[in-house]
């Protein structure tokens, strides 16, 4: 099968395990949040996701319980290049940021529907391991370094 869709490399590896089970708590919250409006689980994420995207996971809460979860039900690990998740963490700090954002400015439509995409793309995630991250990559490849060619 031939695919025209690339994920940024890195030289780090991450157990694919691990990374579904943070977007099945990622979903979990995203879904308290909308139907709560409580944006301290906004707060959190966010500050996750920083952890994450700054390829910071051993502090990050949601990767520490995910791994302690993984280690009670001695699932081996399947390591994965850890490229796309710090891409899809990046995503996520800009969705979470903007939902904090809007809800602070009253804008909760906005909110509402940043948050309803966020979850989206992380029950395919932790549901099926469809990383909508390895998707959007090559977009946002072409229009950050398209003046290079």
């Amino acid at each position: 099968m031939i695919s025209n869709t690339f994920c940024p490399i890195s030289n780090q590896r991450t157990d694919e395990h691990t990374a579904r089970i943070v977007a099945g708590f990622v979903s979990l919250s995203v879904i308290y949040y909308l139907l709560s409006a409580n944006v301290l689980i906004i707060a959190f994420l966010l500050v996750d996701f920083i952890l994450r995207s700054i390829s910071l996971p051993a502090y990050s809460p949601l990767a520490i319980l995910s791994k302690i979860i993984l280690k009670a039900t001695k699932a081996k690990p399947n390591l994965i290049n850890a490229g796309p998740k710090i891409f899809a963490a990046r995503i996520g700090v800009v969705f979470n940021a903007g939902i904090l954002l809007f809800s602070a400015l009253n804008i909760s439509e906005v909110a509402i529907v940043l948050a309803s995409i966020f979850a989206l793309c992380a029950i395919l995630e932790a549901t099926i391991g469809f990383c909508v991250a390895c998707k959007i990559y090559p977009l946002f490849y072409k229009l950050v370094y398209r003046q290079q060619y």
